[in-house]
């Protein structure tokens, strides 16, 4: 069996010279920036293999690490069903927005939309990203953090240190260092970063499931036998419930994890500035689908490989005894079981190198969220109605101040989350889909229905958005339970765009 033996200084070295080097790293291969094509889109000429590992990066390194092994050890396989949703909607992305984002010379997601509506439905759509980004980003700095403050708990030097001073000073700390490579080396650098960095954690989770495995008695059989009974293979979950209400509020049904895979996925990665800087760094289009085809095929695979990881931290548990309910178990929180495993039973220097590989891999996907809340503030907001007159130079000071800004606001954010014991992961997709439908639904409104103009976009996205809030706040209001699962948050919120935005249309010719 392993032995624990917790965060040695031989870790501490590593993980501290290893987050310097990446620094570096992101920082100069970025090169000189001279423009905010640039310092956003890397002047357009990065390979479309190093886009393919850099959405997968910034969609769920932090997440997939912390929270997918967590979820698999309180639950099973099933959330695994949301991947083939995620397949399909890149699929169609990439041949209905994409065509439209490279052949514009466009500068963000949004810009679409004013090419379509008008200004104004450009500058409300950005504002929306930016608040649910923000949201949903918070989160994810919170998850970075967690393996933070479990190594600062078993240190005697924070002993005297409560719960909200550790969270605080790991979240400061991943902000600043991220901070500085994003700062300087543009999206450029954080994509090449994105590349050294999904290696190494992947890698370190593959090492981790074959540890586990080692430490078991009879290897693979020892987790057939324990795993097995408790259903912890099931991928495909058929029980739709026994009425609509039960149908509609089932976490992962197959149905409803494709369906909600499918809307969640065409949100995010076809009108989501977080991905979409992505795909326009790119040379041509054909780069762009391919990358982002890849994303999917490998997200699949990562998704798999976490999830079964998470079986075998609940076997390894198992046999040690731990309940996690118990008031003396060493963890409360599903989020919290990898990174401890990791801090004590990993060998020494081992664990080092993962740890440091996760938070590297968790920094770029911040890093990817802070240039893309600048690059959407700056071209959609400020250059319209600010800087229309700017030089290059005063253009490119703009959004490294804005990187700054955003750095401190998703610091704020992360803090709020502290407290919270539900999985991030479930957190982060509900709070983006609240709003994803209303994105996604403004924009199928215009790539497939010629009539409606800028007043039924905006009413009709503003619609979608207004009735997702009703459906979650109002159950919340009354202390019942949610009316239907966060996976169908998306394509309510797509549909209601769509109709409302179509009939407004009839009704005034807008």
């Amino acid at each position: 069996m392993l032995e624990n033996s917790g965060f040695q200084t031989l870790d501490i070295i590593i993980l501290v010279g290893y987050l310097v080097v990446i620094a570096a790293i992101g920082s100069f291969s970025g090169g000189k920036q001279r423009t905010i094509k640039d310092y956003f889109m890397g002047g357009s000429n990065i390979p479309w293999w190093a886009v393919t590992f850099a959405i997968v990066a910034a969609e769920t390194s932090t997440l997939t690490f912390i929270s997918i092994p967590g979820l698999a050890y309180v639950t099973d396989l099933t959330f695994l069903q949301l991947t083939i949703g995620y397949l399909i909607a890149r699929v169609i992305v990439s041949f209905i927005f994409l065509p439209a984002y490279k052949k514009g010379n466009l500068s963000t997601a949004y810009h679409l939309l004013e090419n379509r509506f008008g200004h104004q439905t450009r500058s409300y759509a950005s504002t929306v990203f930016l608040f649910t980004r923000v949201a949903a980003d918070g989160v994810r700095l919170f998850a970075t953090a967690i393996p933070i403050a479990v190594i600062f708990k078993t240190s005697a030097f924070f002993a005297e240190w409560s719960n909200m001073e550790i969270y605080v000073l790991s979240i400061v700390i991943i902000a600043i260092v991220t901070l500085i490579y994003t700062y300087t080396g543009g999206v450029k650098g954080i994509i090449w970063v994105d590349v050294i960095q999904m290696t190494i954690y992947i890698g370190g989770a593959i090492l981790a499931g074959i540890l586990i495995l080692n430490s078991l008695p009879n290897g693979w059989q020892t987790v057939r036998d324990v795993a097995g009974p408790m259903h912890k293979f099931k991928v495909f979950n058929f029980d739709f419930g026994n009425s609509i209400g039960e149908f509609f509020r089932q976490p992962y049904t197959l149905i409803n994890a494709l369906i909600g895979g499918t809307f969640l996925s065409m949100a995010s990665h076809g009108t989501d500035q977080l991905i979409v800087q992505r795909l326009l760094t790119t040379r041509t289009l054909r780069d762009s689908q391919k990358a982002l085809i890849g994303s999917g095929v490998m997200v699949m695979f990562q998704f798999a490989l976490f999830l079964t990881v998470g079986v075998l931290l609940y076997v390894f548990f198992q046999l040690k005894g731990v309940d996690m309910s118990a008031a003396a178990a060493p963890f409360h929180k599903a989020d919290e079981i990898f990174p401890y495993f990791i801090i004590n039973y990993m060998p020494t220097g081992v664990k080092g190198i993962i740890i440091a590989g996760l938070f590297a891999a968790a920094m770029s996907t911040l890093a990817g969220s802070m240039s893309s809340l600048s690059s959407s503030a700056m071209m959609d907001l400020y250059k319209p109605y600010f800087g229309k007159n700017a030089t290059d130079k005063q253009d490119l000071w703009a959004s490294r101040m804005l990187t700054i800004f955003w750095a401190v606001i998703l610091s704020a954010v992360a803090l709020l989350f502290i407290n919270v014991l539900a999985s991030v992961v479930e957190i982060a997709l509900g709070i983006a889909s609240i709003t994803y439908g209303g994105l996604l639904g403004t924009f199928l409104l215009g790539v497939l229905f010629k009539g409606p103009k800028q007043t039924s976009a905006i009413v009709g996205f503003s619609a979608g958005i207004a009735v997702m809030l009703l459906i979650i706040l109002i159950p919340m209001a009354l202390g019942k339970p949610a009316l239907v699962n966060w996976t169908w948050y998306t394509l309510i919120g797509t549909s209601v765009t769509l109709i409302v935005g179509n009939t407004w249309h009839r009704l005034t010719g807008e």
